[in-house]
Parts: C-alpha cells; sequence; structure tokens
C-alpha cells in the first residue's frame, strides 16, 4: 500500500482545510479551479487571491439563486460575477441569508453562461460534505501555489458518489432504561467522516425481518428535549417499542439537521422565526429539502447480518432508499408521537412536502 494519500484522504483533507480558511485546488486535466469557502474566507486570504491575478466568481446552488433572482443558467448552479466594489462583506450576504429579510437588494446579478461549470458543480458538492454553506469563491489558475490540497476531478466525484464503507470499531453491552439487555455498535467510515451507531436491543434473528429505525443525530431534540421537532420523541419511542418487543436495532446516524449539520440548521431555525418554513429555510440557504444519505442505514443492517426489515418510520423515502440498497423492507411500522404547539406547523410541512405519513 502507498504511503501517500488515495481520494478519500485527499478529500478528507480537503474538507478540513475549508472548513479553517484555506483554499483547495480542483483539478481536470489542464483545468484548474482554486476554490474557497465564502463562509471560513478571511479578508487576508480575500486579498491574497487578487495578488494571483484572473477573475474570480461567486458559484451559488440554484436553490439560493432562486431566492437572489440570479439567473442558474447551468441548471443546479450559478456562477455569478463579482461586481467591482465586491469586498467579503458583500461576498457573506450572498451566501448567507440571515440578512434577506432586512436588505433583500442585493443584486441585480450578472451570471456567467458560457464555459464547463463541472468544477465549480464539484466545488459545492465539496462544501455540503463539509457541513458548510454551499458558496464558493473560485479562481481558475494555471499554476495553483504550492503546499495546498489537489482534488482530481474523477476520482473526487467517485468517493462523493459512493457511500463509504463502514467498518466495525467496537461494541459493547449498555443497559438502557428501555432495553436492559442492549448492546452499542460503533462504525467508522473509510472517508474520515463521522461515525454511526448502532444499538442492538435483545438478540434479533439475523434471518427474520428486524424491527428497525434509522434515526439521524439531532443535538436539540435528543438530547435538549427541543419542541421544534419531534426528533428526541421518535428516539425514546423507538426504543421502547423494541424493549417491550425484547428486539430491535435502531441505527443512529451522525446526519444532523437533515444532513446539513448543527450550524446550518440553527441557521434555518433562524430563517424560520422570520416567517418560512423548514424546507423554505433550506431553500434560503442553498441545500435541498434534504440532503441526508440514507444508504448508510442499509449498509449497517447489512453489516451486522439482516437483510430485511419491519421499519419504524413515517417516511416512505427511506423505504425506497433501503430496498434499492438491498434490505427488504416487509413492514411500514407507524411512529407518531411528540407533536406539540411548537412543531405543529413543522410537522404539517413535512407531511405536506416532504410526504411524511403523519
Amino acid at each position: 500500500m502507498s504511503l501517500t494519500p488515495d481520494a478519500n484522504e485527499q478529500l478528507a483533507r480537503a474538507r478540513a482545510d475549508l472548513r479553517i480558511g484555506l483554499p483547495v485546488v480542483l483539478r481536470d486535466g489542464a483545468r484548474q479551479l482554486l476554490c474557497l469557502a465564502v463562509e471560513t474566507l478571511s479578508p487576508e486570504r480575500m486579498a491574497a487571491l487578487a495578488v494571483l491575478g484572473g477573475t474570480p466568481h461567486l458559484v451559488i446552488t440554484s436553490r439560493r439563486a432562486e431566492t437572489l433572482k440570479a439567473r442558474a443558467y447551468d441548471g443546479d448552479l450559478a456562477r455569478i460575477v463579482l461586481p467591482r466594489d465586491a469586498d467579503l462583506t458583500w461576498l457573506n450576504a450572498v451566501a448567507d441569508p440571515a440578512d434577506d429579510l432586512r436588505a433583500p437588494m442585493k443584486g441585480p446579478f450578472n451570471a456567467l453562461r458560457d464555459g464547463p461549470a463541472d468544477l465549480d458543480r464539484l466545488a459545492l458538492r465539496i462544501l455540503k460534505s463539509a457541513r458548510l454553506l454551499p458558496a464558493a469563491l473560485v479562481l481558475p489558475v494555471a499554476t495553483a501555489p504550492e503546499g495546498l490540497t489537489v482534488l482530481n476531478a474523477q476520482p473526487t466525484r467517485h468517493v462523493l458518489d459512493t457511500s463509504s464503507p463502514l467498518h466495525p470499531v467496537i461494541s459493547a453491552r449498555v443497559p438502557l432504561a428501555a432495553a436492559e439487555n442492549s448492546r452499542l455498535h460503533v462504525f467508522r467510515p473509510e472517508d474520515g467522516g463521522e461515525e454511526h451507531y448502532a444499538i442492538e436491543i435483545g438478540r434479533p434473528p439475523r434471518d427474520a425481518p428486524v424491527l428497525a429505525r434509522l434515526h439521524s443525530a439531532c443535538f436539540t431534540g435528543d438530547l435538549l428535549g427541543s419542541l421544534k421537532c419531534d426528533c428526541g420523541p421518535q428516539l425514546r419511542g423507538a426504543l421502547a417499542q423494541m424493549g417491550a418487543e425484547g428486539a430491535g436495532v435502531l441505527l443512529y446516524l451522525n446526519q444532523e439537521g437533515r444532513g446539513i449539520g448543527l450550524a446550518n440548521k440553527m441557521r434555518a431555525y433562524s430563517l424560520q422565526d422570520q416567517g418560512f418554513d423548514t424546507v423554505e429555510a433550506n431553500h434560503r440557504l442553498g441545500f435541498e429539502d434534504d440532503e441526508r444519505d440514507f444508504r448508510l442505514g442499509a449498509a449497517l443492517l447489512q453489516k451486522m447480518g439482516f437483510s430485511s426489515a419491519r421499519l419504524l418510520t413515517n417516511n416512505p423515502a427511506k423505504i425506497a432508499m433501503m430496498e434499492r440498497a438491498g434490505i427488504a423492507v416487509t413492514e411500514r411500522v407507524p411512529l407518531k408521537v411528540g407533536e406539540n404547539p411548537h412543531n405543529a406547523h413543522y410537522l404539517a410541512t413535512k407531511a405536506a412536502k416532504s410526504g411524511h405519513l403523519l
């Protein structure tokens, strides 16, 4: 095995670099694009970018472009020409919708329509995977500064398209209030991402459909008892039902905020305080309704030896994904708990816009 980093490891480096404000280089043959995350861009690095020469532009998703009334000529993204007086304040105002209502007039925007946008598209995918706002300042370069992480486009896309293999780290007995006969399994992905967990109640047989729940991490609901969602009651309700039946597996997936991360979830909450629903808030931030990868759940069940499940869910999309990933769902088990006056609108939006069966 080579000591040099492979595409997985290079991508992990790139995510870390972007989160601390370093640029990364995206390369496709002779073409190279210097990419910085607007969210972590400093005035000093913006000034250093100007020294390189060339004409940088801002890349945002079509969701964010729709809010800003910018033309997304490339379909799923818009490449915005920077005005002459563009500074970091302007970039942040375009990237972050926090002040959209207070200062709604940010255009008019001049969007590029010629030339390839594949590396720009890749930049946004990497930023999303790093749980950063999907807004990149990019600069085509002939020669990149030394010392920067370089990502070759084709292998990087393959890594992003492929659900990272998960490997068991350890499991240990953890008696729970809902079920004393339980074990916690820890799984680690190869791509340097967050670990995921499986809580096994009892000893469910591997040759029969297991009562299973795919639960995405929710710091505010699971730990703090937030009333803005139904996540905490769903977590405890699922464990209680498994405990009552004597067997089950709860998959705890670290995909906070529908896959956008806790910081962006709090940004979405702030937008909800301004009157937007949960889907509208995600779109204004530049994200899709749901950025989670439910293939992780199927992979975990398969690692544990299961091939079929009775799925505790109100979300038909989870069932479809599990079956595409090779897990037969023999029954949908409803999990309707946790409604209160604070989350009634949120639950209604999930039913009306995301297809949840509530």
